[in-house]
């Protein structure tokens, strides 16, 4: 307890205490090694040495500046590496050389006795000066055996960095290195041994590792996602430091230890983006996010600020979000010396009148919007707001673009758009279909909408679901064996409706490769195993973690798609197709919004569906209202819900036609 206080004690000294303690240690150290190299050499004895005494003071009064020069005051013990010897050794050969000018300059005219003292003082102090930092670096990072016994995977930089890291600050025990590295393996760093790969199954099982930390930030993801693949099967929990790009920001610490991120095993390597795209309606310009709090919003803000506009209007209904999002974005601005001005903007974008003059007053060049509800059953069970958010929402302010003179207005859209079974993905379709008409109306303004899946770990994601499912002892539940999506991340899905809003010709659906898709089963299970855990079924009623099916939710489809037929065009980004799809004329669309107000202000989701049926080709509902309010005060009226449903059926069979407005 004694060794664990004062360790304490001394990691907690202010930093200009532990820089005077560490000078005196080396005041000491240096007079001893002078010391030494006097008797030895007994220059006590010798001719014209009667003022050696003065040797001492010039010694230190060189030596002490040159290591502060060499930074070695600078330098935290715990982290202290082999660029220590070198700076010790520049610094020690020149207050040798200094030392041997002084004997001269004494009268002492031995050269074999001067070189003799200034040698024995070089090797002495070397020794001494070098040895006393790493000493008390053990000291410092000795730790009982206690905690859980990690292996590091990665013996660069990083590895040796996050092993310093752990060992000082947290509850994790390093014991050794692993790296598929040939040069490096079976060398020591930081006093753990590197090893193979191939021997991590025997250090598992030999050593009690309970999990493997990934120190590659830098590694690119076609590389890592194949460690993670190897590592996967055994049975070991699998974390990683932050990468990168979020230590160099300051993000992140090296001992932040996360979950691996499931992009790393679903994501593909993305293409580097396109500079000129990226900048064209961005760079220097007025640019105004709606919805900047949400998911997709605020990381197409985040993206934003680095292409350096004149200025960034965050618009957001939600109060909190809109504070956190505008504190964050201010704090890397000011990180990153960024001439940008953040302008946070609390409002809704059913304010026709508050958006007009918002566009109008600060001159906004680019749109995106990302205002939007997109759950899906919480959409289905909430219709007119539905309605009333995402299309109303999106006519408002696309309206109030071509007033104020925008240049481009990009809708983030999504891929229940396509032949949609639910209230959310008809919406966004309709919303899809009021840009192309106000497009075929005239507008200086362009209009596009660019379509993508499913976003790793944004709000409502299944990702942190699971995640939260499994740390909680699980059940993990999955609504269908057989369901499948397509994943993208979040920054590579922002990275992409920038480019693509560039390309924009007006009326453009713009179209994302989202690779392969993914079966949701496979995701559970590959989320499990990377825990550590294992699979509890029918095979193996001991596991952990079981997986229960819970059957699709209201209007939830087992696959998506991207396409509303197959005329698709490619575009300058070999991830960005153009789709060729049908639209419909200004007037019919003009009578479908009035009478779908009106359906919304009577609270009226019977009429508010018909019209979305009549006028969206390939909507089929899969179930009926499931309207929450509109269910249950009609529950003694049964004959209006009997209607809805024979309405329904009606369309399905196709007996009769849809009526036109």
């Amino acid at each position: 307890m004694r060794a664990n206080s004062l360790q304490i004690g001394l990691i907690q000294l202010p930093r200009r205490s532990k820089r005077l303690l560490v000078i005196l240690a080396d005041t000491m150290l240096l007079s001893l090694a002078l010391a030494v190299a006097l008797v030895l050499t007994s220059a006590y004895q010798l001719e014209g040495m009667q003022n050696i005494w003065v040797l001492y003071p010039v010694t230190l009064c060189i030596a002490i500046p040159i290591l502060w020069q060499q930074g070695l005051y600078q330098a935290v013990i715990r982290f202290i590496g082999t660029q220590l010897a070198i700076s010790v050794l520049r610094s020690v050969t020149v207050t040798a050389a200094a030392i041997a000018g002084v004997n001269f300059w004494l009268g002492l005219d031995l050269l074999f006795e001067i070189a003799a003292i200034s040698l024995i003082f070089w090797s002495f102090a070397v020794v001494v000066m070098v040895g006393s930092r790493f000493a008390m670096r053990a000291f410092l990072l000795y730790q009982p055996e206690r905690g859980e016994r990690v292996v590091v995977y990665g013996a660069g930089d990083a590895g040796a960095r996050l092993v310093a890291a752990l060992i000082a600050d947290s509850d994790f025990l390093p014991v050794a290195f692993v790296d598929d590295d040939l040069n490096i393996q079976g060398r020591s760093i930081n006093g753990l041994k590197v090893h193979s790969p191939d021997q991590l199954p025997s250090l598992i099982e030999n050593r009690g590792i309970m999990r493997v930390l990934l120190a590659l930030p830098s590694v690119r993801r076609g590389k890592r996602r194949k460690i993670i693949e190897n590592l996967e099967p055994l049975p070991i929990h699998i974390q990683t430091m932050p990468e990168v790009a979020d230590l160099v920001s300051g993000r992140a610490r090296v001992d932040e230890i996360r979950d691996v991120d499931v992009a790393d095993l679903l994501g593909r390597a993305s293409v580097p983006p396109d500079e000129q795209l990226l900048d064209a309606c961005i760079r220097g310009k007025t640019v105004i996010v709606t919805g900047a709090g949400g998911s997709i919003g605020s990381q197409l803000c985040r993206q934003i600020i680095q292409l350096c506009p004149q200025r960034l209007l965050l618009f957001e209904i939600s109060e909190v979000a809109l504070y956190t999002l505008d504190k964050e974005l201010n704090k890397a601005v000011k990180h990153h010396e960024l001439d940008v001005e953040i302008i946070p903007l609390l409002g809704s974008v059913h304010h026709l009148k508050r958006m007009r003059s918002i566009l109008a007053t600060f001159r906004v060049d680019t749109l995106y919007h990302a205002a939007a509800y997109k759950h899906v059953p919480m959409v289905e069970h909430n219709m007119i707001e539905g309605v009333h958010n995402n299309i109303f929402g999106t006519w408002y302010a696309a309206e109030a673009a071509h007033e104020a003179g925008v240049g481009n207005f990009v809708l983030i859209s999504t891929d229940k758009a396509v032949s949609p079974t639910n209230v959310m993905g008809a919406t966004k379709r309709f919303s899809e279909l009021v840009l192309q008409a106000m497009h075929e109306r005239g507008s200086d303004t362009q209009f596009s909408m660019v379509r993508f899946g499913n976003v790793l770990a944004s709000s409502g994601s299944v990702v942190p679901l699971f995640r939260e499912q499994i740390r909680a002892g699980g059940p993990v539940t999955v609504t269908h064996p057989e369901i499948i999506r397509y994943f993208m991340t979040i920054p590579e899905a922002a990275q992409l409706v920038i480019q693509a809003g560039s390309m924009s010709q007006g009326g453009d659906v713009f179209v994302l490769d989202m690779g392969k898709p993914v079966r949701i089963e496979d995701l559970a299970r590959r989320m499990i195993h990377l825990m550590g855990l294992t699979i509890r079924d029918d095979d193996n009623p001991d596991g952990d973690i079981a997986i229960k099916y819970t059957g699709l939710r209201p209007a939830e489809k087992l696959y998506e798609e991207l396409l509303i037929g197959d005329n698709v065009m490619g575009t300058e980004h070999p991830m960005i197709m153009r789709a060729m799809e049908e639209s419909l004329p200004w007037s019919r669309m003009q009578g479908y919004l009035d009478k779908l107000l009106i359906a919304a202000e009577n609270l009226d989701c019977l009429q508010a569906r018909e019209i979305l049926l009549e006028s969206i080709a390939g909507y089929a509902p899969m179930n009926g209202l499931d309207d929450i309010v509109w269910t249950n005060t009609r529950k003694e009226t049964p004959e209006l819900v009997k209607a809805s449903v024979t309405k329904l059926d009606v369309h399905r069979t196709g007996t009769t036609s849809a009526a036109t407005p």
